[in-house]
């Protein structure tokens, strides 16, 4: 009952704001502007091995619901605290896109990114981002260790980035219109024509990996291991299922809170779809349920960046071992609706629930997850005699896989 109420209230707050209706949300990508990473040769940038006085200001680029100051509910408030303490006053661009994300960060304007895994390799490619020394960020001993040291946050064993949180890609559908329950994502691939019009998918580049995980899965003989890492046979033959999928495909999403209506309205049935956006949609009385398919999911985890130009360095540490201190990182996740980054913070959460609702502590869950990560030409799954197809290419493919 208390996850519902916060739910309902959060989705009454967004409407009557705004605040999350124009967004599409953690790593999403409008498929312009991006930028184009063929390999992961970064810069030698160098961490910083001590910090100094704060400036006095930081500026930073997030999410929506990522940096809270009272202005959307008096009752979310983590940046009013941190201004207090730090004398940092935060200035916040809230992002649309992982691509405009990206785009921000090269106008040197900005000291740190909540950035998606579809974006933090770019970030790092270009040197846009500067290694993190994590023994400056103290709250950091205490991330859980699925989130250290990943594909997505580090390169050769050096951070960059300071993990926020993650979720899961799940199989959200109508409990009433598609029987069986599903347990596979088979419901909106091979099988999404007893759903003509009522399927809906993640409207994002990043969305490809989807098929090419169900593509592991079912044509072994593909040779797929990682689903951001494919050669050209196996990338084509993810967009081949996509566009095959896409004669069922009512509506393609990126504002979670339009998912929501359509499960509510009917005219979608099944699809793709987050935690959040399951308990907000029950919330609202849609008779819906969300499972992790028997061929895994796709997910992300968002990682606080430095940028490379960082005017406010010294604010910007601050502010990252802020945003994953144990009471603060409760905070934004329920907030926000996701998994937090910081292990105490379970035991702080206002819903005792809270992190088994979100698998926060279930390392077995996450395993099961492939974590949206920047594709690239050099092939992520250890593979160095061919080239994998890039980002920019699979935002070209996307394209035209809509039509």
């Amino acid at each position: 009952m208390e996850i519902s109420v916060r739910l309902s209230r959060l989705f009454k707050v967004a409407v009557a704001t705004g605040a999350l209706l124009s967004v599409t949300a953690c790593g999403s990508s409008d498929g312009t502007g991006s930028s184009s990473v063929s390999g992961l040769n970064p810069p030698d940038l160098t961490a910083r091995t001590e910090l100094g006085e704060s400036e006095g200001q930081v500026n930073l680029i997030a999410w929506a619901g990522y940096v809270e100051d009272g202005t959307n509910d008096p009752e979310a408030d983590w940046v009013t605290p941190f201004e207090e303490k730090t004398g940092c006053q935060v200035e916040t661009k809230v992002a649309a896109s992982s691509d405009e994300m990206v785009k921000l960060m090269k106008t040197g304007r900005y000291d740190a990114v909540s950035a998606s895994g579809d974006a933090s390799l770019r970030l790092i490619a270009s040197g846009d981002a500067a290694p993190v020394n994590t023994d400056l960020v103290p709250n950091y001993q205490d991330v859980f260790i699925g989130l250290l040291q990943q594909d997505w946050n580090s390169y050769e064993g050096t951070a960059y980035g300071i993990p926020h949180g993650r979720g899961a890609n799940l199989l959200m559908y109508n409990t009433e219109k598609v029987k069986p329950a599903p347990d596979s994502w088979s419901a909106v691939f091979d099988e999404a024509s007893k759903y003509k019009g009522r399927v809906t998918a993640y409207d994002s580049p990043i969305y490809i990996a989807d098929a090419a995980l169900y593509l592991r899965e079912t044509q072994p003989g593909l040779g797929i291991d990682n689903p951001y890492a494919l050669d050209e046979n196996q990338f084509k033959a993810a967009v081949e299922l996509l566009e095959e999928q896409n004669a069922n495909v009512g509506e393609y999403w990126s504002d979670y809170l339009k998912e929501v209506s359509a499960f509510k309205s009917g005219d979608s049935v099944v699809g793709t779809t987050w935690e959040v956006i399951k308990n907000l949609t029950q919330a609202e009385g849609a008779k819906v349920d969300a499972v992790l398919p028997q061929e895994g999911a796709t997910g992300w985890s968002d990682t606080w960046m430095l940028s490379a130009k960082a005017k406010h360095p010294n604010c910007a540490y601050k502010w990252m071992d802020w945003i994953i201190s144990p009471e603060v990182n409760a905070e934004v996740a329920e907030w926000y609706g996701e998994a937090p980054a910081n292990v105490k913070s379970c035991d702080l959460t206002s819903d005792p629930a809270f992190c088994d609702t979100y698998h926060a502590t279930d390392e077995n869950f996450w395993a099961d997850i492939a974590v949206w990560t920047t594709p690239i030409e050099q092939c992520l799954d250890g593979r160095t005699d061919i080239k994998c197809v890039p980002y920019s290419k699979w935002v070209q493919a996307w394209t035209e896989i809509k039509g």
